[in-house]
């Protein structure tokens, strides 16, 4: 192959990263698995074509900083406190339980005693990029179960931080790594000790005032992070921590200004950027013919991962008094490692405790574990339907702790039911309730049912595609049930709520009438033909009103309350 010079080689890198990550995403599959794929084809074990390890190298580190950064930013101490019960005892549950299986199975493998460890704490990390992403594209981000996810989501992030502390400070003086300074556990303890006492001096006295003045210059804002993340990392490799390890306090650091959240929208495409060259690294250090010496140890940890995680977020979640619904969800949110459990390998390797073997093995579970959750995240609807009948052993009679989110209604005096409480099944319900008319909203958010009730409207959590919760809303007395809930992808397909729930209404003896939000002329089509009496189209509708408002038309004049129908339908 022709000498590409340094340019050219990380030139081609992105060329094939954009290629075959098309083609990953054209399988629905995370970016992850593609840009180890880009690492195995450029690398020495099939094209040959990268010798620039330097550069790569390079860039791969800053790209773990950044991450590590981002994942600092996130941990401020106010979330950390507000999490919730549920949160820390199943972050905490499954790591305890993964951690211990996992080691007697690397045991059972004959992977030794330091070796099974390393691997049984590196399949505890989910991914938190991959969850957040498929449940943000669901639009189940803010449901009980996206919720609950995200508070054992960092959980973890704080095993992986404490993990790492630990991993650099053994790792001092052992063989294959680079001695920081000081040379011994104990000065790496004190100058880790004065890095965080460095970090709450900052925190208190110039963080918030600091980013405010550079917020009026957004660019140097985000230089700034980056400056910050790096000189972090820098000083934490110097003293022995690691890069990592620094890098994550330097988030911290920046974790409770006001513009964390901006940082960290900023910064967040330069993440995936760097770290692509970390998973191409990844990808170019493993050697083909290496892997199937571990495919039945890959195939056997990633059976663990893919069945015993989920089952055991759902066993403490049922324990706990939360429906078999709820957990079975959130325990598919950890069906899968994530990319700090290479980061945590790679570690292990580089102080020595570990050989390349074990990384190609986790490697190869990454793949395995994240390409397949990836679709059992993205039909888990389908998939609860299908184990429904297995999981009562999961759930406990009358299911305490998700009542408390419901009224206790009584079965009939509702003339409205609708389902999705947003701004614009907020402002239906607020008008019918203006005229005397009983309305019950539905969600499967608990801020918007609470918000709800803080406006005097009565409200129950609950998910629209569940047979079981819908049979037993107060359908009895009903002359209107109202969707305002979104078209959402799930998986490779549309899947609309809305027809779902129609279909499951119409099967628990509801006998009213049907009206349906619809955003597209092709939604409105496709509601009509579910059986839709009422098709509401807010964009169209505020139009018409905001016309007959400008043009002075007779009857036009603002209320607190103006009709919601447009002229030509049945009013509700």
């Amino acid at each position: 192959m022709p000498a590409f010079g340094a340019f050219g080689e990380i030139a081609l890198l992105l060329v094939m990263a954009a290629a075959i990550g098309l083609v990953g995403t054209l399988a629905r599959q995370p970016l992850i698995v593609s840009f180890i794929a880009v690492g195995l084809i450029a690398g020495p074990s099939a094209l040959d074509v990268v010798h620039s390890d330097e550069q790569i190298h390079l860039l791969s580190e800053l790209g773990i900083a950044v991450l590590l950064f981002l994942v600092g930013i996130k941990l401020d101490v106010k979330l950390i406190r507000s999490l919730g019960v549920v949160s820390v005892l199943t972050g905490l549950g499954q790591v305890m339980f993964t951690a211990f299986f996992g080691y007697l199975i690397g045991l059972a493998l004959g992977l030794g005693h330091v070796t099974s460890l390393y691997v049984a704490v590196a399949l505890t990390f989910s991914s938190t990029i991959i969850i957040v992403k498929l449940l943000s594209d669901k639009r189940e981000i803010d449901a009980l179960h996206g919720q609950i996810a995200l508070g054992f989501l960092i959980v973890q992030d704080l095993v992986v931080v404490l993990a790492m502390i630990v991993l650099s400070a053994i790792g001092i003086g052992a063989p294959g790594q680079d001695g920081g300074a000081g040379g011994s556990v104990t000065a790496v303890l004190v100058s880790g000790l004065a890095m965080v006492a460095a970090v709450v001096l900052f925190v208190r006295y110039a963080a918030t005032p600091l980013t405010e003045r550079l917020a009026r210059a957004p660019e140097l804002l985000v230089i700034f992070a980056i400056a910050l993340a790096a000189m972090f990392a820098a000083i934490g490799d110097l003293v022995g921590l690691g890069k990592e390890v620094g890098g994550l306090l330097a988030g911290v650091a920046l974790a409770s200004t006001p513009y964390r959240e901006t940082i960290a929208a900023r910064l967040a495409p330069l993440r995936d950027f760097l770290l692509l060259f970390f998973f191409i690294a990844l990808g170019a250090t493993l050697d083909l013919s290496l892997l199937g010496t571990h495919v039945t140890g890959a195939i056997l940890f990633s059976v663990f991962v893919l069945v015993g995680n989920p089952l055991i977020v759902l066993a403490i979640m049922g324990a706990m008094g939360y429906r078999k619904r709820t957990g079975f969800l959130a325990g598919l949110t950890v069906a899968q490692i994530s990319e700090f459990s290479l980061i945590f390998i790679a570690m292990g390797v580089t102080i020595g405790h570990v050989t390349e073997d074990a990384l190609g093995l986790v490697t190869m579970v990454g793949l395995i574990t994240i390409a397949v959750s990836t679709y059992m995240i993205s039909y888990s609807h389908q998939l609860y339907k299908v184990f429904e009948p297995l999981l009562g052993v999961f759930e406990r009679k009358g299911t305490p702790r998700e009542p408390s989110e419901t009224g206790g209604h009584d079965d009939g005096g509702f003339k409205v039911i609708i389902f999705g409480l947003g701004r614009f099944g907020t402002a239906i319900g607020l008008r019918l309730k203006k005229r005397g008319i009983r309305v019950l909203g539905v969600d499967f958010n608990p801020q918007a049912v609470r918000r709800w009730r803080d406006l005097g409207l009565e409200a129950d959590f609950g998910d629209a595609s569940d047979p079981e919760f819908i049979a037993e809303l107060p359908f009895r007395r009903a002359e209107w049930m109202v969707s305002t809930v979104p078209v959402h992808p799930t998986g490779l397909s549309y899947e609309d709520t809305r027809r779902t729930l129609i279909q499951l209404a119409r099967s628990a003896g509801f006998a009213g009438r049907i009206a349906a939000a619809s955003h597209s002329a092709a939604e409105t089509d496709v509601m009509q033909g579910a059986g839709v009496d009422l098709v509401l189209e807010p964009f169209q509708d505020a139009a018409d009103r905001a016309t007959d408002l400008l043009c002075g038309a007779a009857g036009a004049e603002r209320t607190d309350f103006p009709e919601i129908a447009a002229e030509g339908r049945a009013p509700l």
